[in-house]
């Protein structure tokens, strides 16, 4: 598959379990995130993705669009929303 977002994340992000989940910085020190893929910014504040895929460590973070585009080629499994301590709803 030929797209300017694959980088190599096949060799961390390969078949990994994720939630859909509110963005929430992965420590204190943290302001924002980016998605594994296209570089959206994930924050708390205006204009930035507030929701997303997310590893059950919240470390990694992957806009909707991008999960959509490749959910298949990494077999990523979906836990609900309480593996994050969240709601989990997944978006329609």
């Amino acid at each position: 598959m030929s797209d300017w977002r694959l980088q190599g994340q096949e060799d961390y992000l390969q078949g990994v379990e994720l939630c859909w989940a509110p963005y929430k910085p992965y420590s204190e020190t943290w302001e924002h995130d980016h998605c594994e893929f296209c570089w959206a910014k994930f924050s708390l504040r205006e204009g930035d993705l507030k929701e997303g895929y997310a590893t059950p460590d919240r470390y990694r973070w992957i806009c909707k669009a991008c999960y959509d585009d490749f959910k298949d080629v990494f077999a990523w499994r979906v836990v609900p929303g309480d593996a994050l301590g969240g709601p989990g709803t997944k978006p329609s």
